[in-house]
C-alpha cells in the first residue's frame, strides 16, 4: 500500500520519480529544523527540497526559501543569514486549521466575547 501511495500521491513526501531523479542527480545540501532535505544537480542549476511529511510550502524558512529561489548562492548550512533581535521564529502557515487566529468577536472563539455597548433591535 505504501508504495501505491507513493506512486500516485505527490502530497505525501516524495514520489517515486522523484526518488529515482534524486538519487541519480541529486546532492544533498543540508537538512532544516523540521527536518526537510535539501538537494541540487551537481552543476547547480536545480534545486529542491523533499518535504518531512506533508508538502506545505509555507513549512519552509525563509532562509532556505531565498536559497531554492536562487536569491542567494551559499545554503544556510555553509552561510547563516543574520537574523534582527525582533525576528520570531518560523512556523508553517495555520490558515484553515484549530490554530489560525481567529479575532475577538469571531465565531470560531470558543468564548464569544459579551458585547456592551451593542443591543440588538428587537420589533415591538
Amino acid at each position: 500500500m505504501n508504495f501505491l501511495l507513493r506512486l500516485l500521491t505527490w502530497w505525501n513526501g516524495q514520489t517515486i520519480g522523484t526518488q529515482l531523479f534524486t538519487a541519480r542527480r541529486g546532492v544533498k545540501v543540508g537538512e532544516d529544523d523540521q527536518g526537510n532535505v535539501y538537494y541540487q544537480t551537481r552543476d547547480g542549476k536545480r534545486r529542491w527540497v523533499i518535504y518531512n511529511g506533508e508538502s506545505e510550502a509555507s513549512r519552509i524558512s525563509p532562509d532556505w526559501h531565498g536559497w531554492l529561489h536562487h536569491t542567494w548562492d551559499e545554503p544556510p548550512t555553509t552561510k547563516p543569514l543574520k537574523h534582527k533581535p525582533w525576528e520570531k521564529p518560523h512556523h508553517e502557515n495555520y490558515t484553515g486549521t484549530p490554530l489560525a487566529y481567529a479575532p475577538a468577536g469571531s465565531l470560531r472563539r470558543p468564548v464569544p466575547v459579551e458585547r456592551r455597548d451593542y443591543e440588538a433591535w428587537s420589533p415591538e
